[in-house]
């Protein structure tokens, strides 16, 4: 990365997303996957063009970013099913332009009255994560359609039933199956053959669906018309709701595949007692902006606060580019060396959301970085309830070893013509979820109750994250937006697992203090640093130039193929929209916006 001009102006492709001719079987090919667009009246960013082109449908009908958003996480549900689905959670970051305040939904998924710490151990050790996830014991009770119930109730302009309808229409007439999702399927070959619901949505013929061919979910789209009807109630205390329980407490497997898929504790009356939380955002003043978050359970916006914290210290805008990764790395591996050890549901543990945040402790975190030589992971954490005085810059005590988290997730970006904007992330957890689809009911059930440590990280740290009744475990996802002068400037955010908090704090350095436009930033090569002797870096990464003076520095990396699947929206001087995505990562994202502009 070269220097280049602070919040240069974006470059301004004028993109619309249009149907294109019929594909096969006669069924309606998707609209073109476009990485940007341009224009009035509102964008959305979103992995699928089908969902992007749902969610436009709502705003050109006069929804606002809250109905859009839920239109194209319900279409999502469709065409990402192994991403996101009813059967997940997620959360909901919203900006009110009338009251210029940002409020947020937690509707991740929560474990069962019963759950204890022993949840995931037999014999007093913990189970092999494959048998824990391909299970009932993995599915935590959803929180994806109540959390669009509270946002539509409290800020929404359409009913349930209006903005489920693009996504019912999809499942009907199905959508045409590309080679990311023929390629997720064949990963999940193995497990989904093993349960009769999931191969006959998702292996017809007992086979891997072809590009090209038509996936139908008529299943979904008669679950999404009773959603519409009676509303959630029919999930939550209804008989969708039973369906559900009855098959995580019963995982209906072939007996002839031998595999023991064990029963989960989720009940009927754990789903009747679920509610979303609302709550206030995570808030940290970077340089001119205003960057907020969503506060723990997830750890997204604490970490990607803590880090931005961190680098206030420097001058990111003007560090060579060497320096620039460099100091992202750092910055990187000390949040995380932080949130691993503080950071779990705060009903549950201490958090210190605050502290974590605060411009002082920020400080004592900084001064552990060189711009000579890269620091030595697992890094220790630091105690945020007492910063060290940065001229001691005190490493603190035992470090936690990064858990393993689940990669797959999905993240959508909306605005309106009003000025209102959503950052949404959800997820089932796994690529895939638990594999276990509700029979009848057209959707997957998470595996979010992994994301639990099974057992305490290291010996003699207190652990935040391990399960218990009722307790929502820690995630990663990190939805965010940002304004400037009061105003929305962007918002962004992406799968991943835990490399999603690396993802987000990319692309904001990236169009915050690196000149790059939003869709730049998006596309640029990453490299994830979360604590560990080796940073994960994109083949792109690895090809950088600048490579060889982080090597010098003492940063290692290790290859891996993709980082992260990010979206975001930009409202630019003059009132138009700038709407982004991936332009290869999960096989190209699709932007659009209302009126495109030129």
């Amino acid at each position: 990365m070269r220097a280049l001009t602070r919040l240069a102006p974006p470059l301004l492709l004028a993109s619309a997303l249009v149907w294109s001719a019929a594909g096969p079987a006669g069924a309606v090919a998707p609209p073109a996957h476009v990485p940007e667009a341009v224009g009035w009246g509102g964008a959305v960013s979103t992995v699928s063009a089908e969902a992007t082109a749902a969610g436009i449908e709502v705003l050109r009908k006069g929804g606002n970013a809250v109905d859009a958003a839920v239109a194209a996480a319900a279409a999502l549900g469709v065409t990402e099913p192994y991403s996101s689905g009813i059967g997940g959670g997620g959360y909901f970051v919203y900006y009110d332009h009338a009251t210029g305040r940002v409020h947020t939904i937690d509707g991740r998924e929560s474990a069962g009255r019963t759950a204890d710490t022993a949840l995931f151990l037999e014999g007093g050790k913990p189970l092999a994560f494959p048998d824990a996830v391909t299970s009932g014991l993995s599915v935590g009770v959803p929180g994806t359609a109540a959390t669009w119930d509270d946002a539509l109730k409290q800020w929404g302009t359409r009913s349930l039933a209006e903005n489920l309808r693009p996504a019912e229409r999809i499942a009907d007439d199905g959508f045409v199956v590309n080679a990311t999702f023929r390629g997720m399927t064949q990963d999940n070959y193995s497990r989904f053959k093993d349960f009769p619901a999931t191969a006959k949505l998702y292996l017809p013929g007992g086979k891997l669906p072809e590009v090209g061919s038509v996936l139908r979910n008529p299943d979904l789209a008669a679950t999404y018309r009773q959603l519409g009807k009676e509303g959630t109630k029919a999930f939550y205390q209804g008989d969708i709701g039973r369906d559900v329980v009855d098959t995580l407490r019963h995982p209906p497997v072939d007996p002839a595949s031998g595999r023991n898929a064990r029963p989960g504790k989720v009940d009927t009356a754990d789903l009747a007692s679920y509610a979303v939380r609302r709550q206030a955002p995570t808030h940290v003043a970077y340089r001119d902006y205003d960057v907020y978050s969503i506060a723990p359970s997830s750890s997204g916006g604490t970490t990607v606060g803590e880090a931005l914290g961190i680098l206030e210290n420097g001058d990111v805008s003007g560090y060579s580019s060497t320096q620039y990764y460099h100091h992202f790395l750092e910055a990187s591996r000390i949040a995380f060396a932080d949130r691993n050890r503080w950071v779990g549901d705060p009903r549950f543990a201490d958090v210190p959301t605050k502290e974590l945040l605060s411009p002082d402790y920020a400080a004592s975190r900084a001064c552990l970085i060189s711009p000579d030589k890269a620091l030595t992971s697992p890094l220790a954490p630091g105690d945020p309830y007492d910063p060290a005085d940065p001229a001691e810059c005190a490493a603190g005590g035992q470090a936690a070893p990064e858990p393993y988290e689940g990669q797959n997730t999905t993240h959508l970006t909306v605005a309106d013509r009003w000025g209102n904007v959503v950052a949404y992330t959800l997820s089932i957890e796994q690529t895939g979820g638990s594999g276990i689809t509700v029979p009848g009911r057209g959707f997957l059930l998470n595996n979010e109750l992994t994301d639990f440590d099974f057992a305490p990280l290291a010996a003699g740290v207190p652990d935040p994250n391990l399960p218990g009744p009722g307790k929502r475990p820690r995630s990663s996802m990190s939805p965010t937006i940002v304004l400037r002068d009061g105003e929305p400037l962007l918002a962004t955010g992406s799968p991943g697992g835990a490399t999603i908090i690396t993802t987000t704090l990319q692309v904001l350095l990236g169009r915050l203090d690196r000149g790059l436009s939003l869709e730049q930033a998006i596309a640029a090569p990453r490299a994830s640093q979360r604590n560990a002797a080796t940073t994960q870096a994109e083949p792109g990464f690895l090809a950088l130039p600048e490579r060889a003076g982080l090597e010098a520095l003492g940063q290692s990396f290790g290859p891996v193929d993709e980082i992260g699947a990010a979206t975001g929206v930009e409202r630019l001087p003059d009132g138009r929209w700038v709407a982004a995505a991936e332009p290869v990562r999960r096989g190209g994202g699709a932007a659009a916006v209302v009126r495109p502009a030129g």
